[in-house]
């Protein structure tokens, strides 16, 4: 009986894992540093489901909100508005990027000084509704500085020039 329970047991252990929408591969977090009094800031990575599942919520201790957003193109105007969930279909990289989805951190609690730690938990969503929170860790960038190039770890590029 023993036996038949723990077999049991580890059968619907390993079928509610394999489903797991946190099964998300997620690389090179960042968060864009900030100058002092600045209230917000934007949070980058590139995130990879095993699984087609969204982003659905994000937290972090450093801000008093953090809501996904996206950056469009409307009408030859550039908008940023929140959304409700970020799909990310089985297998393919969908990037957090500045110009484009991000996450933003909105009344930030202090200055994000470069180098800084900042900690997020991200919460996925799969298709049958199971929700599952994965704690990470991303560090903070110059101000000036874009995404890795090619995705390197670690390598980064400064942004374009501003011009008037």
């Amino acid at each position: 009986m023993k036996k038949i329970l723990i077999t049991t047991l580890l059968a619907v252990t390993a079928s509610a894992w394999a489903q797991s929408p946190a099964s998300v591969e997620i690389k090179d977090p960042w968060v864009r540093a900030t100058v002092a009094q600045q209230k917000a800031t934007g949070a980058f990575m590139q995130l990879t489901a095993k699984a087609d599942s969204k982003l659905v919520e994000v937290k972090s201790p450093v801000a008093g909100v953090a809501e996904i957003h996206e950056m469009a193109m409307d009408k030859d105007v550039m908008k940023m508005r929140q959304v409700p969930g970020l799909a990310l279909p089985a297998g393919k990289a969908v990037d957090l990027k500045p110009g484009g989805f991000h996450v933003m951190l909105l009344d930030l609690k202090a200055q994000v000084k470069v180098g800084d730690v900042v900690p997020f938990t991200l919460v996925f969503e799969g298709k049958d509704g199971q929700r599952e929170s994965v704690e990470i860790k991303a560090l903070a960038r110059p101000l000036n500085i874009a995404a890795p190039a090619g995705g390197m770890k670690g390598e980064m590029k400064p942004a374009e020039a501003h011009k008037h």
